[in-house]
């Protein structure tokens, strides 16, 4: 058919004569005079030399090479080309080898571009061009492996030296199409069959394979003085974070059936096998065929294959497509739309019908439509673009070697291109690309019309593949996420099997759907990277995924619910990542309309339970229930008094649980002793007021019968009978277990604290606070409740031995100094923890508290209220006359306002965090709770109710 030179056609008008010119000089004056092939093919040269400098470069660094391949004939050139590349595989010194390799990288670079942009190769002899070049230069640096290592160790080879039984190489993607483009890398997986590869040397099977390919990486991708032959992927490998970069086609089948996700099977349908032992490589792909061809889908499983479009597909600045900046290959109507157009359809129906299987893009469309799943007119749309857009991604690539596929966004380097593509207007080629990149999108919109979303009103979220999409990182950005790459990292991982939840097929495909919904709830709370954390800890700690999956996917309002509390939450965060079984609690219809008080009916116990089984009962209805208190903190639907009696329902139950198994566990081991005992409460839990993580104040009294020496079964003693009591109380209430653990237990408000017996008898109890009480233990004293009682006759009478107590008379003026004495060595032991702390600081709960207890306690012998509840309690003193009412008002206003932010932070924050460094939605929720409009505006009122309270407490006491 004649030379190159004269079947080229000129591709457009020259954009830098003065370039072209300066080249042409140069060539005259290498030979001496033009030669006249030169001169008649220049006019068809002239317009590909002045817009790419790359390809300039390569005509003036061998002027000779350009003279021979516009001489000869392009198909015979490209012959000579691919078998000198395969034989500098016999090259004895693998330095010459590369250097060669890369020689031939130019020559067929110069070959290919004159004939793609000349009109003498249509895309697809361009392509295969590229691609041939690419096995044979494999095939070349796997020989020049081969032999090294034969070398170096010892081992024979039957085959000969270019090849190893059982080692083989899959080119993946466009590689393994022919359709690789100018500058691309290439996509290729290696593998050996451990049984069939049986060196004759020391060397294992799997060490030979890594050291083989890691020479063979180095031989293609090294960049040297004369560049390099081709980047190479190897990361569409199974897992590729986990594995070596050789894989054993065992473990390699292991994962397609296990963790093998859809867009790894879209990925083999390109698969073909290059280079080393062909036989092997064929059976395993073989093999494989069941995994990629699934003749039986459900919808779940189409809907995660259609995924691998719709993920890429955001709607934002979709109607906006423009030639400048546009994304020839991953941008709306882009490449990767037409691909995955295809592919998705011939997963869905390729394992029915084995025509659609075709790895070839173009040749699919055609099958396709063939098999009238897609319209002619859109077949005809889909193939032309898919044409212009990767003739042009090649013309980008042409201008510097570079892998890019992006149109430049300033004119003059877009002319270049342009130019190249044969346009003479940059206008009327922005509108064709433009038009071009539309109608792409429209089909690949219609393909899948009425189906979920997937991606984001703030643009794509794709997270298949094996890494990080930069749309994707720009869209978790513009999400609030200060951290993308990890997000998307993490999410990756997520698919790829690493957490139980995802080890199905199933929870994988729900994954997909949950992931847009799951990201949008996380951005809508405010605090991105924080509740995404943390969800990922309680995600991972699933060993299930599909129902907890299935559920936020059908109750969206309870998703936004768990991500608020993951994200303000994180006592509660952390309960549910280390039980994640706690979240069936949402599942019950009642989750939020019944009330908070927590009773015996709500244990789920058997008459038939151990202590050891009670233990674990109590724990798992703490944790179920303390999260659904959380829940409704968080959600805004409790108030704080609420909180508190929820709160300390709960230790009310659970407390008279434990006590019942405690001394029926006694019983059964050291036998009965006749007599009462009952547990009493103070502190946060006597009075009502207990938040989340609060510990439990308690002390045992008991009352011996008369006759109990006589009538002990046991053996042991009333005292000794109930210190083991309260210590398998304490146990009951605090040892953890394999469900956790529950309260921390302080018996140190007990008569004589430490010092003492940790059971005593009411007659003990009565005398010691009859005369040995200090002040503060009166004052703790009123907040003093009955919790439990082995006989309700010995409840009453602990109950009236404590009121007994506070209400003897008392000096005022020495009761008011020692409150004023204690206050202040509680200031200089325990200062407050900076302005957030609520109970410390001058004017905060504890002073409330202390004006509360110290009003009762000077009032109760002539008759004045013994309230246990601080609120209940001002209210009571401020009714009877005996505090200012208006003091009394400003108290109460103050405890509340702390109340309920104590409540808040309790159940968001872990003790001692600052919300001044938390998220700005975190100080907002914050500011509602304290009914203020701004975050700076509760600060504000804190500081002036907290003001007013310290006052009080001067006045008062």
């Amino acid at each position: 058919m004649g030379g190159l030179g004269d079947r080229l056609k000129p591709c457009g008008p020259p954009v830098d004569s003065s370039a072209s010119a300066r080249l042409r000089e140069t060539l005259a004056d290498y030979f001496g005079a033009e030669p006249a092939i030169l001169t008649a093919a220049w006019p068809a040269l002239q317009p590909v030399f002045a817009a790419s400098p790359y390809l300039s470069a390569l005509a003036r660094t061998d002027a000779a090479r350009l003279i021979r391949i516009i001489t000869d004939d392009p198909e015979e050139h490209l012959e000579l080309v691919l078998k000198r590349t395969l034989a500098a595989g016999r090259q004895l010194d693998i330095e010459i080898a590369k250097t060669e390799l890369r020689s031939l990288k130019s020559e067929l670079h110069l070959l290919t571009a004159l004939c793609d942009l000349g009109k003498v190769w249509p895309l697809e002899t361009v392509t295969r061009a590229l691609s041939s070049f690419a096995d044979e230069a494999l095939k070349a640096a796997l020989r020049l492996a081969v032999a090294e290592q034969m070398e170096k160790t010892g081992i024979s080879e039957p085959s000969g030296p270019h090849s190893l039984s059982g080692f083989f190489c899959i080119a993946m993607g466009k590689y393994g199409a022919y359709e690789l483009n100018y500058s691309s890398d290439i996509d290729i997986v290696f593998f050996y069959d451990p049984e069939t590869m049986t060196p004759a040397c020391s060397v294992s099977a799997s060490a030979l394979a890594v050291k083989i390919v890691e020479r063979i990486v180095n031989i293609l991708h090294s960049r040297t003085a004369d560049g390099y032959v081709f980047r190479v992927d190897l990361r569409l490998r199974p897992d590729p974070l986990s594995t070596q970069i050789a894989v054993s086609v065992n473990s390699a089948h292991v994962y397609y059936e296990s963790v093998g996700q859809n867009w790894e099977r879209a990925a083999f349908i390109k698969a073909r096998v290059v280079a080393g032992d062909i036989g092997t490589g064929e059976h395993f792909l073989h093999e494989l065929s069941p995994f990629i061809w699934r003749k039986n889908l459900d919808f779940a499983a189409i809907a995660d294959i259609q995924s691998i479009l719709s993920q890429i597909q955001s709607i934002k600045g979709r109607e906006n497509v423009s030639a400048s900046n546009a994304d020839l290959k991953l941008g709306p109507g882009g490449i990767r739309e037409i691909e995955f157009f295809a592919q998705t359809q011939q997963l869905i129906l390729g394992g029915r019908h084995p025509d659609l299987r075709s790895p070839r893009t173009l040749d699919a469309l055609g099958a396709l439509a063939a098999a009238e799943q897609i319209s002619p007119p859109a077949l005809e749309d889909l193939s032309t673009a898919y044409v212009k857009l990767r003739e042009l991604e090649h013309r980008a690539q042409m201008i510097a070697d570079e892998q890019t596929h992006r149109m430049p966004a300033d004119e003059h380097d877009r002319s270049r291109i342009a130019a190249l593509a044969g346009y003479s207007r940059l206008s009327r080629f922005d509108g064709d690309l433009t038009k071009t990149l539309r109608t792409v999108s429209r089909h690949c919109r219609t393909l899948f019309a009425g189906e979920e979303q997937l991606s984001s009103r703030f643009g794509r979220l794709a997270f298949t593949g094996i890494e990080d999409d930069p749309e994707t990182l720009a869209t978790l950005a513009r999400m609030g996420f200060e951290q993308p790459g990890q997000i998307s990292s993490t999410i990756r991982g997520w698919h790829h099997g690493h957490i139980s939840a995802t080890r199905t097929e199933r929870g994988r495909e729900l994954l997909t759907r949950l992931t847009p919904k799951l990201l949008e709830a996380i951005h809508e709370c405010g605090a991105s990277d924080v509740a995404f954390t943390r969800f990922s800890r309680f995600f991972g700690g699933l060993s299930m995924g599909v129902q907890v999956q299935s559920l936020l996917l059908s109750r969206p309002r309870m998703l936004e619910l768990l991500v608020r509390l993951m994200a303000f939450g994180p006592r509660f965060a952390g309960a549910l990542a280390r039980y994640p079984a706690t979240l069936d609690a949402l599942l019950d219809p009642s989750f939020f309309r019944a009330s908070l008080v927590f009773d015996m009916e709500c244990i789920r116990t058997d008459p038939r339970d151990d202590f050891e089984a009670i233990m674990n009962a109590a724990r798992r209805a703490h944790r179920e229930h303390s999260f659904r208190i959380g829940v409704h903190v968080v959600a805004g639907i409790a108030s704080a008094v609420e909180v508190g009696l929820a709160f300390t329902s709960l230790a009310d139950t659970l407390i008279d649980l434990c006590a019942r198994a405690a001394l029926a566990e006694l019983e059964r081991k050291a036998g009965r002793l006749d007599g009462d005992v009952a547990v009493v409460a103070l502190g946060k839990c006597g009075s009502h007021e207990m938040s989340a993580g609060s510990d439990l104040d308690l002390m045992t009294i008991y009352n011996p019968n008369a006759s109990a020496a006589a009538s002990a079964i046991s053996g042991l003693g009333p005292e000794t009978f109930y210190a083991r009591f309260t210590q398998r109380l304490i146990t009951a209430l605090s040892a953890p277990t394999t469900e956790g653990g529950m309260y921390e237990v302080d018996l140190q408000l007990r008569p004589s604290g430490t010092k003492g017996p940790v059971a005593v008898s009411v007659r003990a109890f009565e005398n010691y606070y009859s005369v040995e009480a200090e002040v503060w233990e009166l004052l703790a004293l009123t907040r003093a409740r009955v919790i439990w009682s082995s006989s309700l006759s010995f409840g009453a009478q602990v109950s009236a031995a404590v009121e007994a107590a506070v209400r003897r008379p008392r000096d005022q003026a020495q009761t008011a100094r020692a409150v004023r004495e204690m206050r202040a060595l509680l200031a200089q032991e325990r200062p407050p923890r900076g302005f957030w702390d609520l109970k410390m600081n001058e004017g905060g709960l504890v002073d409330i508290e202390f004006i509360a207890q110290f009003l009762q306690l000077t009032n109760a012998p002539t008759g004045g209220p013994l309230l246990q509840n601080t609120g209940e309690a001002l209210i009571a003193l401020a009714d009877q006359g005996l505090a200012p009412a208006r003091a009394m008002k400003a108290l109460l206003d103050a405890w509340r306002l702390q109340q309920d932010l104590t409540q808040l932070l309790k159940v968001t924050l872990d003790d001692g965090a600052d919300p001044e460094s938390e998220p700005a939605a975190l100080r907002m929720m914050l500011a509602r709770a304290g009914q203020a409009t701004s975050f700076s505006r509760l600060r504000s009122k804190l500081d002036r109710a907290r003001g007013g309270a310290r006052r009080t407490f001067v006045r008062l006491v």
